[in-house]
């Protein structure tokens, strides 16, 4: 009994240590409310399709995201999930546009 103790132990400890542990992070974004000065602000379309994006319906790699709304934070982001976008792809979009962060973001599904 001593020794199946043993084993179970070492099986614990080696589990243990070869484990790797994630670190979750927050992304934080602002969601655009109903009545507010929305409407006078310019729009841009991010669609999420799965291994692709589109911006204002034009195809963009992911680094380059950010760099298309030129440091102007008086836009509306209205990101839309196509059926074959995983939450991995939304999270790694939407840490893209941190940069950006005070951008109005709006997810649709």
């Amino acid at each position: 009994m001593t020794s199946l103790i043993d084993v179970i132990f070492l099986l614990l400890l080696f589990f243990m240590l070869t484990s790797t542990f994630s670190k979750f992070g927050e992304i934080e974004f602002a969601t655009a409310s109903a009545g507010g000065p929305v409407a006078d602000m310019p729009m841009r379309f991010v669609k999420l399709e799965g291994d692709r994006i589109l911006v204002d319906g034009t195809e963009v790699p992911l680094d380059t995201v950010a760099a298309l709304f030129d440091g102007d934070l008086e836009q509306l982001a209205l990101i839309s999930l196509s059926q074959d976008a995983t939450a991995q792809q939304l999270i790694d979009l939407l840490t893209a546009l941190r940069p950006v962060a005070q951008l109005r973001t709006q997810v649709i599904g």
